[in-house]
């Protein structure tokens, strides 16, 4: 179904009638099934952000053995693990296990790279790589403390829901909100990125001046129609649940996605990023990169958000006596960036598909020497910039910590990443005048 944040309803078409009529809670639900309100927001919330499902399911997620304690592997939220590090920070791609030598799925396969805040008290971030290799067999996993927005990079994962299914491909991103139950199925071996935040929900940016239309239309995200499965699993089905930064597990004997119908504003979605309606200078300099931003999840600052989601798609360069890449910058804001594919602008080579970058709050960071030379002396004609690329960016207001498993334990920190910069020379002349060429026309 299409729209960002609609009031949809959908039923299995193998139960027709199955959403009660004029109500959310009839004495007897069609079909004798249980009614259950899933609320992503506070009951007094404006009805702007006012976010709630009412679910029509075959048993209720009540209906389970009590929760313990479970191994959280590399998914963390001590950010004290090890001291600060203020320096730029360069991943090369990340390892996926062979499924030759060990079964990974997608919960055992996460791992914290970064983050800020707490789950306890709403507020805030983390950041997490996920590389598995099998899919999860009578498991689904539950986020307690925020929502996930996650970036396949590299293969396709099909994750069923309570709301149905959705099959997510690379250059695809999807959201799974606060609560919602989710399974994973992959088809070889599969890596990607995890956007998670605390307390706050997704939502499109704010357009002004551009006016109605732009950026990320709310007509091409996509929710998926009712799926149910009434199944009983004789052996157990374990849900897993994120609370408080830990992860606990408890068993049921059905499996969860049993919900024939459901309505409501508060549901998983999906987009492609193709659909991003790209803005550019056409005169000169460069915009700043807030043009490119996807989904933002605001604080309660106005114009800062705790993360925004800004993707660097193919698009046209135009700008006159402009250095068209990104420029040097230090910023009030942490950047964290990955690559889905292609070779990104800025930094054409070590920054590779798979991998990831890290400029923190006010470390300085830019093109580095190649891009600089080439770029200052380019004949400026209109191109194409970043075709067959797909670059992105978490950026964040929280000065975000780097976990042990990111500096250390994953063994793919460039440590020679600020040799990129070290050939720059200065180009002073103290014998400069102007010209016809040093202005705009």
């Amino acid at each position: 179904m299409s729209g960002f944040g609609n009031e949809f309803a959908s039923e299995d078409s193998r139960c027709p009638g199955s959403l009660p009529e004029g109500q959310n809670n009839p004495q007897v639900c069609p079909y004798g099934l249980y009614a259950e309100q899933l609320s992503g927001s506070a009951f007094t919330c404006p009805r702007s952000t006012n976010k709630r499902s009412w679910l029509y399911r075959i048993l209720p997620s009540v209906r389970h053995k009590p929760f313990t304690p479970m191994s959280c592997g590399d998914l963390t939220e001590s950010w004290n693990e090890v001291e600060p590090d203020p320096n730029q920070l360069l991943w090369k791609p990340f390892n996926i296990p062979k499924s030759s030598e060990k079964k990974v799925d997608f919960i055992s396969g996460l791992h914290t790279v970064c983050g800020a805040g707490d789950s306890k008290s709403r507020n805030g971030i983390a950041i997490h790589m996920f590389t598995c290799n099998t899919s999860m067999i009578d498991k689904c996993f539950q986020n307690a403390d925020g929502d996930f927005l996650i970036v396949p990079q590299q293969g396709e994962i099909l994750i069923t829901t309570e709301f149905g299914k959705m099959m997510v491909e690379p250059n695809e991103i999807c959201v799974i909100q606060q609560g919602m139950r989710f399974s994973v199925d992959v088809f070889r071996e599969t890596r990607g990125y995890i956007l998670e935040v605390f307390g706050v929900h997704f939502e499109l940016p704010d357009l002004g001046p551009i006016g109605a239309n732009g950026l990320a239309n709310p007509r091409d995200f996509q929710t998926p129609v009712a799926w149910y499965e009434d199944r009983t699993v004789a052996t157990g089905y374990t849900i897993v649940n994120k609370y408080q930064g830990k992860l606990f597990s408890c068993q049921q004997d059905f499996s969860p996605f049993n919900v024939v119908a459901w309505h409501g504003n508060y549901t998983p979605y999906k987009y492609n990023l193709e659909n991003f309606m790209v803005l550019n200078c056409v005169a000169f300099d460069h915009a700043d990169p807030s043009i490119f931003t996807v989904l933002t999840a605001k604080s309660t600052r106005p114009g800062v958000a705790i993360a925004d989601f800004v993707i660097f798609p193919p698009r046209w360069g135009v700008a006159n006596h402009t250095f068209r890449p990104p420029y040097y910058h230090r910023n009030c804001m942490s950047e964290f960036m990955g690559l889905i594919k292609g070779h990104y602008e800025a930094k054409e080579e070590g920054f590779q598909p798979g991998g990831a970058s890290l400029h923190s709050i006010m470390t300085p960071h830019g093109p580095d020497v190649d891009c600089f030379e080439k770029n200052s002396t380019a004949v400026l004609k209109p191109e194409r910039v970043a075709e067959g690329t797909m670059a992105f960016m978490f950026e964040s207001s929280f000065s975000m910590a780097v976990t042990k498993w990111g500096l250390d334990t994953c063994h793919r920190l460039d440590k020679s990443y600020y040799k990129c910069w070290e050939a720059l020379k200065s180009h002073f002349n103290p014998n400069w005048k102007p010209s016809s060429n040093n202005a705009l026309p």
